[in-house]
């Protein structure tokens, strides 16, 4: 009997974590001739939620779960999920339920009956979502799609279900800066789109606020792109260039009317534009030289403080 797991981040999400449960064990039953479990990775709650899960886990046999020693972000949780799993077929999942458990039966169908490695969804809809966090997050696929090698759909979200080949490769890539879009995409295998309608939270709030998501978008590029060390490298040689003929400019003036050169204001205002530049650009390879150095550090992704996975079968 082949099996089902499900990777669940968790961020204190005591308030939905139990509706998940229900309505996705509800999902799972009806897949009668597919074992599976769900696999919630506390990610250093600090309310309630590891209380919630080790009541359902002791309540259910086919509840995990993985409590980080504090908050080590989703991309480790996810990534830990990816690690202590055990099914055949494996997704990764949101504990509010915008990921709709409803979907799984559809998606394990196209992966039982089609050649795709992986069914992923994206939102074809960002009803409930404000205005300008919905045009940065077009605009942030735009641009990695075109300056990276990673192939990201617009909308796409973490949910997705994958053959265990796929999910191999993914826990054999051990870089410390993730962005599983990214790697989603870069690592290539046949993957089936699956359109949905935005789906609002059933409780709690989003931990995801605009500065985040934001530092989230530059890690992604960052990871997945050398493009902006391209930038800085161009942009030196375009202001050199101007710089060299501006001053050609100077000289022929100087030759040919003998006035002096006037403006020191614009001069001033020159030379701060300019260290902004080259400050701009070492902040970029500032950006660049701080991952090589945590990469360097091979600190580990996570810290599990407490778990009811078995040893013997984590080590598995």
């Amino acid at each position: 009997m082949k099996k089902i797991s499900l990777i669940i981040p968790c961020y204190n999400e005591e308030e939905s974590i139990p509706l998940f449960y229900r309505e996705t064990t509800n999902v799972l039953k009806k897949l009668e001739e597919y074992s599976y479990e769900m696999v919630f990775v506390n990610d250093g709650s600090t309310d309630n939620t590891l209380d919630v899960l080790t009541g359902l886990a002791e309540m259910d046999d086919h509840v995990k779960y993985l409590h980080f020693s504090r908050n080590f972000g989703k991309e480790a949780a996810m990534y830990a999920g990816f690690c202590n799993v055990s099914g055949d077929y494996v997704a990764v999942m949101d504990a509010d339920l915008q990921d709709p458990p409803s979907l799984l039966p559809q998606m394990l169908n196209i992966l039982e009956t089609k050649e795709y490695d992986s069914v992923a969804t994206r939102r074809v809809s960002r009803d409930g979502e404000p205005p300008i966090r919905s045009f940065f997050a077009r605009k942030f696929y735009q641009i990695i799609n075109r300056i990276s090698d990673a192939d990201i759909v617009d909308g796409a979200r973490d949910f997705r279900l994958m053959k265990r080949e796929m999910v191999n490769v993914i826990v054999a890539m051990k870089e410390a800066n993730r962005f599983s879009k990214g790697i989603f995409g870069w690592i290539g295998f046949k993957t089936y789109w699956l359109p949905y309608k935005n789906v609002e939270r059933v409780a709690g709030e989003t931990k995801w606020s605009f500065w985040k998501l934001f530092r989230y978008a530059v890690d992604g590029i960052i990871n997945f792109s050398q493009t902006p060390l391209s930038i800085a490298s161009w942009g030196g040689i375009l202001l050199t260039f101007c710089s060299f003929i501006i001053l050609i400019l100077i000289i022929i003036r100087k030759l040919m009317f003998g006035d002096a050169v006037d403006g020191w204001a614009s001069l001033v205002c020159i030379i701060i534009f300019i260290g902004g530049i080259q400050l701009f650009c070492l902040g970029i390879i500032g950006q660049y030289i701080a991952k090589i150095y945590l990469e360097t550090k091979r600190r580990p992704h996570y810290i599990i403080a407490k778990t009811n996975i078995d040893d013997a079968k984590r080590a598995e």
